[in-house]
């Protein structure tokens, strides 16, 4: 039964998978935010090219979701969301690695 907004579950658990979706194409991109806070100052460019094939991997679900559902916003919302804020975060990381950098999870021989 459809509630107040004439949503039902399943709605919800198509928001839900998307949002899932983006962030283990992501995941399996890449280390994780910390990671690539510790080590931007020797390869930022490097962890964000691959946060950005990550991105553009869950994308390519998201709109393979959106042709073949025929509530389009489910996909579209979950991916969507979990890829601005995968984005957010990544760059986020970056950019304050860039600003303070600390001891880096890596050595250089």
């Amino acid at each position: 039964m459809p509630d107040v907004m004439g949503m039902d579950g399943g709605a919800a658990v198509k928001v839900a998978v998307y949002a899932a979706l983006v962030y283990d194409i992501v995941a399996a991109t890449n280390s994780s935010p910390q990671t690539t806070e510790l080590n931007a100052s020797s390869r930022a460019p490097t962890l964000m090219k691959w946060v950005k094939l990550g991105l553009l991997q869950g994308g390519l679900f998201v709109v393979l979701g959106v042709a073949l559902d025929k509530q389009r916003w489910p996909p579209l919302l979950g991916g969507g969301l979990a890829g601005a804020l995968m984005w957010w975060q990544y760059n986020h990381a970056m950019q304050s690695g860039l600003a303070h950098p600390g001891p880096s999870t890596e050595t250089t021989p």
